[in-house]
């Protein structure tokens, strides 16, 4: 092996780089490792020691890969959402990179959606009647609409009489609020704090629980709107593995009319 070729041979941040750019979704450090591994193996010579790449020495490419972004300003940084990594345009940026692809009308979520989606979130897994009892009305359209969006997903059936489903959020709703795991949301004396409830929206009487979950929403939506220019926009895609269709046997019905 000469000394020109050692030359050429990409650092272990230039790898992990090239990867987060071309992965069509957030990467672990675990597949990380694995495509060197493979590269490593299947190209053999100089290129094996990059199979030797532990999670650590991986850990430190991504630290050291984000630290150079920054440093440079070059409008992109690394982010950690859902456990796995990816690269993204820096938020300042967003407003330019939607004007470019034109999706300045991003998708938005209505407020029906997130108040069925802050419900979920805080609660998984919950059962339907347990969403309908805190909003008051039916959530049918808007939870299927939520499954479909890859946001809510069927956890599993519950133990109770008729084995209802139970509902949770998916990795797509980690990518796209920016967060890392569930316990990463606002907690409910935080957005006490920081959230005023509307007076006229809530039901104490009946429900005193309502205000956790109004100050939640206006939360989930403030968050919405700070990481809508987090990430190049794209739209959603359909994913076996963060959706589970309904059963037959579930009545979702199409009543409501409160559309996203």
């Amino acid at each position: 092996m000469s000394e020109s070729t050692v030359d050429v041979l990409p650092e272990l941040k230039q790898i992990v780089g090239a990867l987060l750019f071309a992965a069509r979704e957030p990467l672990t450090v675990a597949r990380v490792r694995k495509a060197m591994i493979e590269t490593g193996n299947g190209f053999g010579g100089p290129y094996e020691q990059y199979a030797k790449a532990s999670e650590e020495q991986i850990e430190g490419a991504i630290a050291q890969l984000q630290e150079d972004l920054v440093k440079a300003k070059v409008g992109l940084d690394v982010s950690l959402v859902g456990g796995a990594y990816r690269l993204q345009n820096d938020a300042t940026c967003g407003p330019f990179v939607r004007a470019l692809l034109e999706k300045n009308q991003t998708m938005r979520l209505s407020k029906p959606a997130l108040e069925t989606l802050a419900i979920v979130a805080y609660r998984q897994p919950c059962l339907r009647s347990e969403i309908e009892e805190v909003r008051g009305v039916s959530v049918d359209a808007v939870l299927r609409k939520l499954i479909d969006m890859q946001l809510v997903r069927v956890v599993r059936r519950s133990e109770l009489p008729g084995r209802p489903w139970l509902f949770g959020t998916t990795q797509r709703f980690l990518e796209h609020f920016g967060i890392n795991t569930v316990d990463d949301l606002p907690g409910s004396a935080e957005l006490k704090r920081a959230m005023p409830v509307d007076e006229s929206r809530k039901s104490t009487d009946t429900f005193p629980e309502m205000e956790d979950e109004l100050s939640a929403e206006n939360a989930m939506d403030d968050l919405a709107e700070d990481e809508s220019s987090d990430a190049l926009d794209e739209e959603f895609q359909a994913s076996e593995q963060d959706s589970a269709p309904l059963a037959d046997d579930e009545d979702f019905g199409e009543d409501e009319e409160e559309e996203l």
